[in-house]
């Protein structure tokens, strides 16, 4: 029995020193950070996190304040400190702008992008929504650079597949984004190193679906297609959870 015992302590070193590939390195990926997009806060995650919880996983939900690209970098960062072993990013609407910046780092194992902007070097998500704009026209500026939408035009725009009640509520609590912060080109975007999944929300007013195939086409994503509004990620959360959950099991892949 303690030959034995040897034996099977030897073998097990063996494959920490690298005789053999080990199996935990390919095991699912199961921290989770969600990152919102421009207008809107975290709480909207909430249906998305609460199958994520109940199916085992740890689910961090960012607040960044939007007011430049450098400051969301720099919060997400600070999330990305406190996670214990690989993370999945996801990102909705601008917060794909966001882990398409900071997703190189080494803790990162793949990206998720929900109804979201996805720049290549040198692109924002303002410069490209200018070449391949979307339907609603009810975003303006504020005298400080920011950008709000129309409440009035808010869930015809945003949220159309949301009670209405629930869109009134989001547009009367939206948070206004810098303009600066959406237009701030990329450098070195993640999805050129890291394995990469694209949500397209088909009947998207925010970001045209199109534009959301370009990019899921122009990185190689695993792409799935449904049909909701740029809220999406509220409105389908079953849908959103999959597709998060799929990434977790093949990012380490």
């Amino acid at each position: 029995m303690m030959i034995l015992n040897r034996f099977a302590s030897a073998f097990a070193a063996f494959l920490v020193l690298g005789g053999v590939s080990s199996p935990v390195l390919a095991a699912p990926v199961k921290n989770v950070v969600l990152v919102h997009g421009a207008f809107v806060d975290g709480s909207g995650w909430k249906p998305v996190h609460d199958i994520l919880i109940k199916h085992g996983y740890n689910v961090s939900i960012l607040q960044h304040p939007m007011t430049s690209l450098e400051d969301d970098v720099a919060a997400t960062k600070r999330l990305l400190d406190r996670q214990q072993g690989p993370v999945l990013l996801v990102g909705h609407s601008y917060g794909g702008s966001v882990i398409t910046q900071v997703g190189t780092d080494p803790r990162v194992a793949g990206l998720v992008y929900i109804a979201a902007h996805m720049p290549d070097t040198g692109e924002s998500g303002v410069s490209n929504k200018a070449k391949t704009p979307g339907a609603s026209k009810a975003i303006a500026p504020t005298p400080d650079g920011f950008l709000f939408i129309d409440p009035a035009r808010f869930h015809e725009d945003f949220a159309a597949d949301l009670p209405r009640e629930q869109a009134e509520f989001m547009a009367r609590s939206q948070m206004p984004t810098a303009l600066r912060a959406m237009s701030t080109p990329i450098v070195n975007p993640a999805w050129k190193l890291k394995p990469s999944w694209m949500l397209v929300s088909t009947e998207d007013k925010i970001i045209h679906p199109e534009l959301q195939r370009m990019y899921a086409a122009r990185a190689h994503s695993h792409k799935v297609e449904v049909k909701g509004s740029h809220a999406v990620y509220v409105s389908h959360p079953k849908e959103v959870a999959a597709l998060i959950e799929e990434a977790a099991k093949h990012a380490g892949d």
